[in-house]
């Protein structure tokens, strides 16, 4: 995150607009996307838990959010090893 963006609270207010990002995607652990920062494109991962509020720009209407501990991401499971068969397998015509 641009540190010149962050206020001293440590909070940043993010436009998420259709015509400020690119890439959005949101999951139940975080919410993605590809933003300019002084015209410097900048991936940008934000924790749900992290989020305080949405509002809407046009009219300043919105909500707040409790603070939350952010979940953690499953543990990817290890890719499990194929057992080579020990003979070929073979066919036969049966009538």
């Amino acid at each position: 995150m641009p540190q010149q963006h962050v206020n001293e609270d440590g909070q940043i207010v993010l436009n998420v607009s259709e015509s400020a990002v690119a890439g959005l995607t949101m999951d139940d652990y975080a919410i993605r996307f590809n933003a300019r920062f002084g015209g410097v494109p900048t991936d940008i991962q934000v924790p749900v838990g992290a989020v305080v509020g949405i509002y809407a720009r046009e009219n300043g209407q919105g909500m707040v959010f409790e603070p939350e501990e952010t979940p953690e991401p499953p543990e990817p499971t290890p890719p499990t090893t194929l057992k080579k068969p020990a003979k070929k397998p073979a066919l036969r015509v049966v009538k």
